[in-house]
């Protein structure tokens, strides 16, 4: 990846046109999912996004897999899709702003009063 492609983000839209390419393969079900999955897996990124790359595409890895063998949705990922997608970034370390922020708040917090 060079410099140009990295700052502008060129190259997280290319991944991210690959990931809806391999999307559109899937069953109709599956399509709903992902877009399910998308929408609750980015309240977890950085400014970038670029942390989440490899999780959406173990997950679309995951989805073709299933597909292939012919398993339900349900049957891969349960009911409960923000579960998943809480449980699958926690797994791989990736934090939300949210968490972020209150960190760096105890920090100041701690440093006002001088521990």
């Amino acid at each position: 990846m060079n410099f140009w492609d990295k700052i502008t983000g060129n190259d997280m839209t290319k991944e991210l046109k690959t990931f809806e390419a391999r999307v559109k393969k899937l069953p109709d079900d599956y399509q709903e999912v992902w877009e399910k999955i998308n929408e609750n897996l980015w309240v977890y990124s950085d400014f970038t996004g670029r942390k989440l790359m490899p999780i959406l595409d173990g997950v679309i890895g995951m989805l073709e897999e299933a597909a292939a063998e012919g398993q339900s949705v349900e049957e891969v990922l349960g009911d409960d899709i923000k579960g998943f997608c809480s449980a699958l970034v926690g797994e791989e370390g990736a934090k939300s702003f949210r968490d972020k922020w209150r960190k760096q708040l105890n920090n100041n917090i701690a440093k006002k009063l001088g521990k």
